[in-house]
């Protein structure tokens, strides 16, 4: 079937009341059988009602609620923000139920990676540089800008060094003004992952001296000191010393860096981060459950994929409890969102908060719509194991991470949880990257993919124009998995994307 032909709407599940504007519908349109859109214009990408919603009516979209309709909602109505709202309703967590073994593959896939000397595999090899406190960030900027190639003259200072990706300076706005134990324990664990992270092959970690999370008492905690250089600024008589003492090291290491070579490696060594950012109606429809194929493909093939973002699973969970190994794994699910309902009303926030004015432009109407829609990026095979922010990820398969629902926040836990891969879908036009891992950008729709197309790898709006299916979009996105993980470069590291997306997360009071 060609676009020409192609009904225009979509209908995804025989339960759901509203089905979803494959175009612009003007009044009259026909969406269902004796159902036409009413007065109202639905833009595209947004939900159209089949059938009449009393006033109270769960409204159903994958065949699950995602709303309740505030007022009586007529056939043909648009529905969306005004007339459809968040409620409460009982879930089935049913532990396990739908959990399957996945189906191996009789040829497990490889790429071309970078064998460490421990064992781990390395998609990137990059010379990094972290920070114990906002006070040090500045310095650590100065020493990385030392070996950026010139955009006016060509010059490049790491000509001489084709096999370094490059020198990372990952600063943030914390360090100080925090209170000890959970504030901190969560900074320092993320720094630790993002030290002892394959991308990296050296990595030198700068503090001021003066600042709460003290580099030794860090280092010493997250049994780093043997692994890496460090310096504070006030002990090393100033920035400027510091600047010199810095671009010494990274000069020394260069060689040493230089003898990473590629080798082919199974496709289990893969862990992906999965990312969605700037969603719209069709997230849930193309790039998301796409990603999901592709996300079942690297699984059985023996690799990783890590889910996160909480906030934007929050409504969906009792889906993911159904696929987990063991009712020990979902509870710890159903526990992070637990602690996040506590977590906003002492806030004085509401999960409901997102989707954002974004997401809500492009169709996306509750927490619960955006949520089903999102978990899609996992797939479909058992859930394995929850891990807490920025936690060292251990098991192979699809496993879960809590983080908040802001991408640069989310996707520097998983980073730092291991990831040495990043997909990212987005419907609005999200840009975006994480060094040191590549970041691979799907975009939902063929009209952002070509309006964006510097900054977009995958058109997924194909299914919408039933181009492919989201099994072939699927293989599509695991074939550039594998190319990328191999040394391709994604736009968003063509633009350099991925240093100032660093963001671990605050958590507690700035004193």
């Amino acid at each position: 079937m060609d676009a020409a032909t192609l009904p225009p709407v979509i209908r995804l599940h025989p339960e759901d009341g509203v089905v979803i504007a494959r175009i612009a519908l003007p009044p009259g349109t026909p969406v269902a059988p004796g159902v036409a859109v009413g007065e109202r214009r639905i833009p595209p990408g947004h939900k159209v009602a089949t059938r009449l919603h009393e006033k109270g009516e769960p409204i159903r979209r994958y065949g699950q609620i995602i709303g309740f309709a505030t007022d009586a909602i007529a056939p043909g109505a648009w529905v969306h923000t005004h007339n459809c709202a968040m409620g409460d309703f009982a879930k089935d967590y049913a532990w396990g139920v739908d959990a399957r073994d996945p189906e191996a593959v009789p040829v497990p896939a490889t790429f071309e990676g970078i064998r460490r000397a421990d064992g781990r595999v390395a998609t990137r090899n990059y010379i990094g540089i972290i920070t114990s406190v906002n006070c040090s960030a500045h310095v650590a900027d100065l020493i990385a800008r030392q070996f950026e190639p010139n955009p006016i003259t060509g010059d490049n200072p790491l000509a001489d060094w084709a096999h370094v990706d490059g020198v990372v300076a990952l600063t943030h706005k914390t360090g100080c003004g925090m209170t000890m134990g959970e504030p901190l324990t969560l900074l320092r664990r993320t720094l630790a992952g993002f030290a002892r992270h394959a991308n990296f092959s050296h990595v030198i970690a700068i503090g001021l001296g003066c600042e709460v999370n003290q580099l030794a008492p860090m280092l010493e905690e997250q049994r780093l000191a043997r692994r890496l250089r460090s310096m504070d600024i006030q002990d090393s008589r100033g920035a400027r010393k510091t600047v010199e003492a810095g671009i010494s090291f990274v000069r020394e290491v260069l060689a040493d860096s230089n003898t990473a070579r590629r080798q082919t490696v199974p496709a289990s060594e893969l862990t992906v981060a999965l990312q969605c950012g700037g969603s719209d109606g069709y997230s849930g429809i193309t790039a998301n459950p796409s990603l999901g194929a592709a996300s079942d493909l690297l699984v059985r093939h023996g690799g990783t994929v890590i889910l996160s973002e909480t906030p934007e699973t929050y409504g969906a969970e009792h889906l993911l409890t159904r696929r987990a190994v063991s009712q020990e794994v979902g509870e710890k699910l159903v526990e992070l969102m637990r602690w996040w309902e506590r977590y906003t009303e002492r806030e004085q926030a509401e999960m409901n908060a997102n989707p954002s004015p974004g997401n809500k432009a492009g169709g996306l109407t509750t927490i619960l719509e955006k949520s089903l829609g999102a978990m899609a990026k996992a797939g479909t095979t058992n859930l394995v194991d929850v891990y807490r922010y920025a936690e060292a990820v251990t098991k192979k398969g699809f496993v879960f991470m809590d983080t908040p629902g802001y991408d640069p926040v989310a996707a520097t836990g998983q980073v730092a949880g291991g990831a040495n891969l990043v997909c990212f879908t987005t419907g609005r036009g999200s840009v975006f990257g994480m060094k040191p891992a590549p970041s691979i950008k799907l975009a939902t729709n063929g009209a952002m993919y070509e309006r964006m197309s510097d900054d977009m790898d995958v058109n997924c709006g194909t299914v919408l124009t039933g181009e492919e299916s989201v099994a072939q979009c699927g293989e599509r996105i695991f074939e550039l998995m594998l190319r990328v993980a191999s040394g391709e470069r994604t736009k968003s590291e063509a633009l350099g994307f991925g240093a100032s997306e660093f963001a671990p997360w605050t958590i507690g009071a700035t004193m």
